[in-house]
């Protein structure tokens, strides 16, 4: 299971690390199961995720949501093991969960240990999928199949800028990842092409409200008085302060959401993928605004460089920021720190013809790719044991 943004890096690397477990684990019913961390009804909202697992002929019928598998139940009857990808600590509503936890991928900085049992893999690399595609590479020979390549390819590319070292985030394991893969399989597309078509999918938000545009990709950081959402948004920061109504839209989300604030982080890159980044702060409490501007202003772990811009909205600060290189991962810090508070949560962070692709948890063939509904303890037993004896899932018994 990924982080609760369910961004493309949490969703790719859930469903192959689920894929590559299923191949080669030595437990025959034991059922991988990649669960996307967010509702059935916000994936329309991950422009980026839809459009690549489309392009790959991965219908989202094949998909398992966070509300339709009863994980709390599962875990209950002893059932569940729980591998955490692109995070590593669990939301405050997922606390229960906390047992059934037996290994972490994740390449953000390390918030909390975990002892064994408990297998913790936690490096500073660009994407979470280098570290499933370095898993992926040391099992055995055979197993990565173009489909899963082609996912974690893509992955890669739009979360390192396309390997961009203007853009801060690539890091010489994501390089060779990359180098891997397309040695591996030389018909991949281009990485331009990838990365434009990717780039092109995250940043469409024709249609989108502002409502969804702040879910889109959202986090949250808290402390034990307030909770403050930090939104990715897709669109320049002055074409988005001038929404109309905005400041009544972004009072009704964090008032319907029980946030005390928002930080609204825009980016927008050149021909060049040379990042801009800037950012709004909102909250109808002057004081927070002020506390979480001044920490803005005055950090140095890294200095954002920010300046200030006009705001045509009361209640809301506006930034440039020149240090393009600080992305989310490294403004939530600064802003946990400010509310003194316990840690960031994820929150609510064309059709082609594919090559043929086995039967595994990622195509419509696959038993588990029926679990539309949610599963219950008994639905998963009664589908683990159909694997096993290799019936599909409606047959009789």
């Amino acid at each position: 299971m990924g982080n609760e943004a369910c961004d493309l890096d949490s969703t790719v690397s859930a469903l192959a690390l689920a894929y590559f477990l299923a191949q080669t684990s030595p437990a025959p019913k034991a059922a991988f199961v990649p669960v996307l961390n967010i509702p059935r009804v916000d994936f329309a909202l991950r422009t980026e995720t839809t459009f690549l697992l489309r392009d790959r002929g991965i219908p989202a019928a094949s998909l398992i949501f966070r509300d339709e598998i009863d994980l709390g139940g599962l875990h209950h009857a002893g059932l569940l093991s729980l591998t955490l990808v692109d995070h590593h600590v669990l939301s405050g509503a997922d606390a229960a969960l906390e047992e059934a936890v037996v290994e972490v991928l994740d390449h953000r900085p390390l918030e909390r240990e975990r002892g064994p049992p408990c297998q913790v893999t936690v490096e500073p690399v660009g994407s979470c999928a280098t570290l499933v595609t370095e898993r992926i590479l040391q099992g055995p020979p055979g197993v990565l199949d173009r489909t899963t390549a082609a996912l974690l390819h893509g992955t890669i590319l739009l979360d390192c800028i396309n390997l961009s070292p203007a853009a801060g985030k690539v890091t010489p394991r994501d390089v060779a990842c990359m180098s891997l893969l397309e040695e591996r399989f030389p018909e991949l597309p281009a990485r331009d092409a990838v990365f434009g078509a990717l780039q092109a999918a995250k940043f469409d938000v024709t249609g989108l409200t502002t409502e969804q545009m702040l879910r889109k990709d959202l986090k949250v950081v808290s402390s034990d008085e307030v909770v403050v959402a930090i939104s990715g948004v897709f669109e320049d920061l002055e074409t988005f302060l001038l929404r109309p109504g905005l400041l009544q839209e972004l009072e009704a989300f964090c008032q319907g959401r029980g946030y005390a604030g928002l930080v609204a982080m825009t980016v927008s890159f050149n021909e060049r993928h040379e990042p801009t980044r800037k950012l709004a702060v909102y909250s109808r409490q002057e004081p927070l605004r002020s506390t979480l501007c001044r920490a803005l202003e005055e950090a140095t772990t890294p200095s954002l460089l920010l300046q200030p811009l006009p705001s045509p909205w009361p209640g809301v600060a506006a930034y440039a920021q020149g240090n393009s290189a600080a992305t989310r991962k490294k403004v939530l810090p600064i802003l946990r720190a400010a509310l003194g508070g316990p840690g960031a949560a994820g929150g609510p962070e064309e059709e082609a013809v594919p090559p043929p692709t086995p039967m595994n948890s990622l195509v419509e063939e696959c038993p588990l790719a029926q679990a539309v509904p949610p599963l219950c303890p008994q639905d998963v037993l009664e589908r683990v044991s159909r694997i096993a004896v290799g019936q599909p899932p409606g047959s009789p018994k």
